[in-house]
């Protein structure tokens, strides 16, 4: 964005600095989110749901914020309620200590977002200095129409309707464009209420009582996320968790991240938007939930696949909006982008196919299965996903990691885990024979093709390479973990791509890992999980108390960890990593000497094929 046009929105950018990302904390109500800073700035947000365009865009440099900044020097800390998505901004101040409770009501309505910021004095006054400045569609509509009445600002951005309760007297309209600022007084031990609706359509008549808000989202979210005392360390595991449902909407469908374009290398070419739904992230979710006895996020995670796999069969694409929709093209947008990123939306990988997704679908129908929880028409996107198998698997494709098509291993392997991972559960009837069938085919196929010389698998037949997405076939039970190629691969992976404790997902080039791309947090516990099934557990839990540290204060993970820097890379929250967190955390508690999921019978229909 050039100068003139920030000027003319009238929005002063210096206003709402960036930070580091593990800074950042995210309100999340499933339908959207909104990312926080220090601050107490919120500096992203999308509306009406997580794909839109934002209505506050500061995080990318853009117009558009809502602060509840302490006047004068602080200190900043905070940290979430127990088992929620509920933020307390800390600060310490010279004159004493504000805290402001932040959450957007939960669970979410899919046309009306209510932001709630609660400003507690504890120990003296707390004066704070309040402003808002809504710019809806990345900056395009100012704040207009504005009319105050009954202690409430009304207006609209753009296409938005907002209402604004409890802003005190003494507001002050800054520019053309209406943006509010105003100082605000809080007696010691008293707190003072702000809430702020912004909605798609009409918003309702009367505004909502702050207490009973308040109340009731506190309530919803104590009910939505189970204690996990079967995990280690519990209150991490809820955090994953609360992530991971503050991330999925109504219809199931689990975004990967509550931001696009901030970047995974500085000035680099790595900037997506991953505000989507990918079947890959979504299946590792209800894996994850499975492991850890939850299963509401794995009913989510089972419905939003099968729909999607009845929708498009052997054309499932690799991600979709919340709705289902189709994800757009990409495009820029006119924003300056985050230090170092990039200004995009959309993705390309509407126009990618992965293998792979057919395989996780299969594996997350079965974990749903073996907890007694399928019914007719999860049945028929099984079996219509297994079709696809048997017709798409030779056919090149994006793999995990979304690069040039090749019969990548293990996009091959996690089909091969998913059919005998289904074929295992009792309602599977006559079916599970050809299935088991179609395993082995493709299980010999690419054992010819893909075992490296010393042994272990390869990334592909033409790339010798180890990759981190081979220790998954042995942990989905496509591979048997006794089984040498498990081990060997195993072992080359922790000389090739680890070091000092952090793990990479393959190599780019002769660079060393560290100078190529940041360690793969979600690597970090794919070893911590290949560990404990190898009965290693004291290096499990090394790899696994390693990788949790790869966080900031919000106990957020991205994408990516800086190793020389200690700083988080990538779109946040990353919610994959917080899946395999969270599995990790569920495995691990289990003796090392027991299967690390449930007992596996690797017969096949194939004497001479038996692992």
């Amino acid at each position: 964005m050039t100068a003139s046009r920030r000027h003319r929105i009238g929005l002063d950018h210096t206003s709402f600095p960036p930070h580091v990302l593990r800074e950042y904390a995210l309100l999340a109500d499933g339908e959207r989110g909104a990312v926080l800073g220090p601050g107490g700035d919120i500096v992203w947000m999308c509306m009406p749901r997580w794909d839109s365009d934002a209505v506050f865009a500061a995080l990318l440099d853009g117009p558009g914020a809502y602060s509840v900044t302490p006047l004068g020097r602080f200190v900043w800390g905070g940290s979430y309620e127990a088992g929620s998505m509920i933020w307390r901004s800390r600060w310490v101040t010279d004159d004493g200590i504000i805290e402001c409770r932040e959450a957007l009501a939960f669970p979410g309505e899919p046309h009306r977002a209510v932001l709630l910021r609660r400003v507690v004095a504890n120990d003296r006054d707390a004066q704070v200095r309040v402003t808002l400045a809504p710019r809806a569609r990345f900056g395009r509509h100012g704040f207009t129409e504005l009319h105050h009445a009954d202690h409430s600002w009304t207006g609209r951005s753009g296409p938005l309707h907002l209402r604004w309760t409890g802003a005190p007297a003494g507001i002050r309209r800054v520019n053309p464009h209406h943006e509010l600022t105003t100082d605000l007084l809080v007696p010691a031990g008293g707190h003072h209420d702000l809430v702020l609706e912004i909605g798609d359509q009409a918003l309702p008549s009367d505004p909502p009582d702050p207490e009973t808000a308040w109340q009731a989202t506190a309530a919803a979210w104590s009910a939505a996320v189970p204690d996990l005392q079967n995990c280690l360390e519990p209150a991490d595991a809820r955090r994953s968790y609360a992530v991971l449902r503050g991330l999925t909407a109504a219809s199931g469908g689990m975004v990967a991240a509550a931001t696009t374009s901030l970047p995974e290398r500085a000035e680099g070419s790595r900037n997506y938007d991953y505000r989507y739904v990918w079947i890959r992230d979504q299946c590792y979710a209800g894996q994850a939930a499975a492991a850890a006895a939850a299963p509401a996020l794995l009913d989510d995670a089972v419905r939003f696949v099968t729909a999607r796999i009845l929708d498009h069969g052997p054309d499932l694409r690799p991600a979709y909006t919340t709705q289902g929709a189709p994800v757009p093209d990409q495009r820029t947008v006119d924003l300056p982008g985050y230090p170092g990123g990039g200004n995009m939306i959309g993705n390309w990988v509407n126009q990618q196919f992965q293998l792979d997704a057919f395989g996780e679908s299969l594996l997350l129908l079965a974990a749903a299965g073996r907890a007694d929880r399928l019914d007719v028409d999860h049945w028929k996107a099984a079996r219509i996903a297994t079709d696809a198998v048997a017709a798409r698997w030779t056919e090149p494709d994006a793999g995990i990691w979304e690069i040039d098509p090749q019969p990548w291993t293990h996009s091959r392997l996690t089909c091969v885990a998913g059919l005998r991972a289904i074929a295992r559960l009792p309602h599977a009837g006559t079916a599970a024979g050809a299935w088991l069938t179609l395993a082995d085919q493709i299980t010999a196929h690419t054992a010819a093709r893909a075992t490296h010389p010393t042994g272990r698998w390869q990334r592909s037949p033409q790339g010798p390479g180890v990759d981190a997405a081979l220790l998954l076939p042995s942990l989905r039970g496509g591979i048997d973990p006794a089984d040498p190629r498990s081990d060997a691969t195993l072992i080359a992976y922790l000389a090739d791509l680890t070091r000092d404790g952090y793990a990479y997902r393959f190599r780019h080039d002769d660079r060393p890992l560290a100078d190529a791309e940041g360690s793969f947090t979600l690597c970090g516990f794919l070893v911590a999980l290949s560990l404990h099934q190898q009965h290693r557990p004291i290096a499990a839990a090394r790899w696994y108390e390693r990788t949790r540290g790869c966080v900031g204060p919000p106990e957020l993970y991205s994408e990516e960890f800086d190793v020389a820097h200690h700083q988080l890379r990538g779109n946040l929250p990353q919610a994959f990593v917080h899946a395999l967190h969270l599995e990790a955390a569920a495995r691990l508690s289990e003796p090392s000497a027991s299967p690390s999921r449930p007992s596996i019978d690797f017969q096949s229909s194939s004497p001479e094929l038996r692992l």
